[in-house]
């Protein structure tokens, strides 16, 4: 069995999931950046809330990666901020 390290941001951005919003803008922007056509929040949140994310606090804000995503979160107000496809190492359109 794989122990997980569970980091104390992570602990408080789950325990404040229900904080977590976005403006007009975010949604949109993250919607473009995702190809995404969900409710953007939900959709996050739940990303977030998997066992597989990997949180940490950076500064003022909040990193989540999971599936390839990374999402920012600001860690004052709980505003998601952006979310985009991590680019690996060889893909075609860096």
């Amino acid at each position: 069995m794989i122990k997980r390290k569970i980091f104390k941001s992570q602990n408080e951005l789950v325990y404040n999931i229900n904080k977590i919003h976005t403006t007009k803008l975010g949604i949109e922007r993250i919607k473009n950046k995702l190809q995404i056509d969900n409710d953007v929040v939900d959709y996050l949140k739940n990303k977030i809330q998997d066992k597989n994310s990997i949180i940490y606090k950076k500064g003022k804000n909040y990193y989540c990666e999971i599936d390839d995503i990374i999402i920012t979160i600001n860690s004052y107000n709980y505003c998601m901020i952006t979310a985009h496809i991590i680019k690996k190492v060889g893909d075609i359109n860096e």
